[in-house]
């Protein structure tokens, strides 16, 4: 299928889950992230914050586990046309911005690029790894700039079914996903 199609199907889909229901598959999707890659103290992490109108992932989840040991958080913050990397702690001041999307009041960013993980907002990812994001390039834009031995993680509702027909160039693909009930790996080609 096409990205259009993709992201139209998945939008649809999210919406039709409950708040109860995206937070308990959220709660899932972490469960299995900490169970498969067990993050440890001093390794730094890029995490999105949700947005709640799309019921995007409830990553908070994530972010307070996170602080709450020791691993150093970095979220995306989107100033001008670029997306730059704020590490954050627990007395962090965030704000809405206009797009419904809580980031932190700074706009210093870290300059950080080698993060251990980089979990990253989808609406869809293939059996391949190819992701379906909202169409701005943010997230494939960040994974040219990050290290080679940063990890690729998607998180998403949904398990694969449908190719993503119109891959592009410049799309980098995930190097995993993590659903509420599996952690796909794409690096080996196995699933």
């Amino acid at each position: 299928m096409l990205k259009a199609e993709l992201r139209k199907k998945y939008t649809q889909k999210r919406k039709a889950l409950s708040p109860d229901e995206a937070f308990l598959l959220s709660e899932n999707i972490f469960e299995n992230f900490i169970h498969y890659f067990n993050p440890k103290e001093s390794e730094k992490v890029h995490v999105f914050v949700p947005i709640p109108v799309r019921k995007e992932i409830d990553t908070q989840i994530f972010i307070h586990y996170f602080l709450a040991h020791n691993i150093r958080v970095y979220v995306p913050k989107i100033v001008g046309d670029q997306l730059i990397n704020i590490e954050v702690f627990e007395e962090t001041v965030f704000e809405t911005n206009n797009w419904g999307i809580s980031e932190p009041v700074s706009n210093e960013d870290s300059g950080e690029n080698a993060f251990d993980y980089v979990i990253t907002p989808l609406l869809y990812c293939d059996k391949k790894g190819n992701r379906v994001g909202y169409g701005k390039g943010f997230y494939d834009g960040l994974f040219q700039n990050v290290s080679a031995e940063t990890k690729k993680i998607g998180v998403n509702y949904f398990d694969p079914d449908e190719y993503v027909d119109d891959v592009w160039e410049n799309d980098i693909p995930l190097d995993y996903l993590v659903t509420p009930t599996k952690v796909l790996s794409f690096l080996s080609g196995l699933e």
